[in-house]
């Protein structure tokens, strides 16, 4: 009996946000999800996790698990029996390795591509295939569309054959790598998500990850690891880190030895990525010591060992930066535009209330400053893809623009409704402000949106609207519920929704997200990417609106700006080439379908490449925007002059590429192909940045000076 499971299965019955019954027979849904009882909903979560494109398992499989262990599956949970999620994987497991050994045969067979067949690109809700037979047959078809997609890549620097004999041993290495233990966390992930697409089960290591992520830092040598046939390679040395201060290692050098100070060499030749992590990583000031073959070495038996101290590594790619963006004006005078991207609201939780702590407020006020000083008219604040983060800071940014009052409600399991109100006397900036989202602004970041739209302090501009997740979630270490004499330090953590929050007018994000007051077309406003394809979303509801007082939403000119807006979109290029790979790109998605006809994918491939090669010439007047940027990021706030961005197109590094397509393993639907020159500009022209900072800049003409006359600067 496992321990673990028992006690997760009664935290997630007393302490989610549902307070439901682990056997609930009819739990509530939405419109979206099917009425599955709690016992069929992990059932099916399970499944999923194991075989999400449904191409291992058949039918005959997933009736014989209902029947053996459908009603008594979460039952089981409580008493700790996990029979049912081991037998079920060994099943799946077997599963793989018989499909794996056919394939190898299957690759070996001649096609001469001309067939007018077609597969499945994305099956996972398609029917699992009834039996043996039709397992084959699916099976069949699928390494034919693999076999002709490797003959299509022109990068490519192996035979087909050989690549795709290398992806499915690859595979089954790494299904052979499973432990007990993640068998046991895959399932328990399956059981919280079960109650909501936010509950997880998280190991010792995932909680790890997860406070690196929240503190932008790790204590390493600073270095990011690849898996590379059995070998770990370095790809990237992190700039400040002690690896690069050491200055030895480098991109592209192999691990193949692991030692603690002046311990003795541990083999890490073919171990899991992940640990061989652990071993690298420890406390600070210790040694590690790499046992590598360099990446100019010629003959692989080459070594060399490399001492390095292990020191505080900071994660800077995720961390609040700045641009201050300069408009070019009549007679030679310009507008000054301030630009914060914010990837994550991130905090350092284990410091709360230490003032050297790091926190997405302390960053932003910093970068704030320096725009200020340099007199910009107007900020874009982007939670493009922003995920969410920390809800404490979402409540704190957000007092940086609107002074004191209520920021966001917040609703428990009981029905009880708090209030999070920001306490500054006043905002630390007053000027104009567009927020920048899409619809993988999620959580943290809506939260901040949306309190900014209901307080009319900013415009809304992106995605129709942002993800919809408006729940909030709490970590619990699961060990403090277990028994002294168990193994509590392995026990992992809980991410345990426990409530859901409410904008100040009432409403929920939850389903519904932001909605942006200007809608810009984009490649990521598709529906599929939303909180209500997730299984088993909570519902929407409404608590009564909180009293506040708004600045006039006559002052935001929405109705101006829109119009503007949307006269200047009509006429864009980038934008009508959005819209036309929108409308193609959900054409494919609702086909479903590829080829298998050599000459109809070359025609594809043709058409595509004769179609960029026409967007190319057409927007290579737009490779510099109308305006001039220049860096500001937190490490250069106080230097007296800025770095100005020169846009600059990327050159290809084949041999790099090459090296990734390699190493590459394809995802089951991971079969399309994709040109490399798709998005060649795409850091070098943001149709969304340009007409954002255009809307601002109409806002700044617009709007009357009197617009944030209550709220008085810091």
């Amino acid at each position: 009996m496992d321990p673990i499971t028992a006690i997760v299965g009664r935290i997630l019955e007393q302490g989610h946000f549902l307070r439901l019954p682990i056997n609930d027979l009819n739990p509530p849904h939405d419109e979206t999800t099917p009425p599955l009882s709690m016992a069929q909903r992990v059932m099916k979560n399970y499944l999923q996790y194991l075989d999400y494109n449904h191409l291992y398992f058949t039918q005959a499989d997933i009736e014989e698990f209902q029947k053996k262990y459908g009603e008594t599956l979460t039952t089981d949970v409580l008493r700790g029996d996990l029979t049912a999620p081991r037998a079920i994987y060994q099943r799946f497991r077997e599963r793989v390795e018989t499909r794996v050994a056919k394939n190898k045969l299957l690759t070996s067979i001649k096609h001469d591509f001309s067939s007018n067949r077609t597969i499945e690109l994305n099956r996972q809700k398609s029917p699992w295939p009834k039996n043996d037979t039709e397992a084959d047959q699916l099976w069949n078809d699928r390494i034919e569309a693999e076999l002709l997609q490797e003959r299509l890549n022109k990068h490519s620097i192996n035979s087909p054959v050989k690549v795709i004999t290398h992806r499915y041993e690859q595979m089954l290495k790494m299904l052979h790598e499973q432990t007990d233990e993640d068998i046991v966390k895959t399932f328990l992930s399956a059981l919280a998500e079960s109650y909501d697409p936010h509950s997880e089960y998280m190991s010792p290591s995932d909680m790890e990850n997860f406070n690196i992520q929240m503190r932008l830092s790790l204590v390493g040598i600073g270095a990011l690891l690849r898996p590379d046939d059995g070998y770990t390679r370095i790809v990237e040395i992190i700039p400040g880190g002690p690896a690069d201060r050491d200055g030895k290692l480098k991109a592209n050098d192999r691990i193949t030895a692991v030692a603690q100070g002046n311990q003795p060499f541990e083999d890490v030749i073919d171990l899991r990525l992940d640990k061989v992590v652990a071993k690298i990583r420890g406390k600070k000031g210790t040694k590690v010591r790499l046992q590598v073959i360099p990446a100019e070495a010629t003959d692989p038996s080459k070594r060399v060992i490399i001492e390095i101290s292990r020191d505080e590594v900071k994660l800077k790619e995720s961390e609040a930066k700045a641009e201050i963006i300069e408009l070019p004006k009549e007679a030679g005078k310009k507008e000054k535009y301030g630009w914060i991207t914010l990837p994550a609201f991130y905090a350092e939780m284990d410091k709360r209330g230490n003032s050297e702590a790091k926190s997405t407020t302390k960053d932003v006020r910093c970068l704030l400053t320096r725009l200020k000083q340099e007199n910009i008219q107007g900020l874009v604040i982007d939670l493009r893809r922003n995920g969410g983060g920390s809800l404490e800071e979402a409540i704190n940014l957000t007092g940086l623009f609107i002074g004191p009052g209520p920021v966001v409600q917040v609703k428990d399991s009981s029905g009880k409704i708090s209030i999070s109100s920001d306490s500054d006397p006043a905002p630390f900036y007053n000027g104009p402000i567009i927020v920048l989202i899409n619809r993988l602004s999620a959580s943290a970041s809506e939260i901040f949106a949306a309190a900014l739209q209901d307080y009319h302090r900013a415009v809304i501009v992106g995605d129709e609207r942002s993800f919809g997740k408006g729940t909030v979630q709490t970590l619990l270490d699961v060990g403090r519920f277990m028994p002294l004499f168990h193994g509590t330090q392995k026990a992992g953590s809980l991410k345990l929704t426990i409530q859901k929050f409410y904008r100040v007018s009432g409403g929920s994000t939850q389903h519904r997200g932001v909605l942006s007051d200007i809608t810009l077309p984009s490649l990521t406003d598709n529906p599929e990417i939303s909180e209500n394809m997730l299984p088993n979303p909570l519902v929407y509801d409404e608590v009564p609106a909180l009293k506040i007082t708004p600045l006039s939403q006559n002052d935001l000119c929405l109705d101006v700006l829109k119009q503007h807006s949307a006269e200047r979109v009509k006429k864009d290029l980038e934008f009508h080439t959005i819209a036309e790979k929108m409308k193609k790109m959900s054409e494919k998605i609702k086909a479903n379908q590829l080829s298998l006809n050599e000459h109809v994918r070359r025609q594809e491939l043709a058409d595509e490449k004769k179609t960029q090669a026409q967007r190319k010439a057409e927007r290579s007047v737009l490779l510099h925007p109308p305006f001039l940027e220049y860096d500001l990021t937190l490490d250069k706030v106080n230097q007296p002059k800025l770095t100005k961005i020169v846009p600059k197109k990327k050159k290809k590094d084949k041999s790099t590429k090459a090296n990734i397509r390699k190493n590459h393993s394809s995802s089951d639907d991971d079969l399309d192909e994709e040109d490399d020159d798709i998005n060649a500009d795409a850091n070098i022209i943001d149709p969304e940045k340009r007409e954002a900072i255009a809307i601002l800049n109409d806002l700044n003409t617009l709007r009357p000076t009197s617009n944030v006359s209550f709220i008085s600067t810091k």
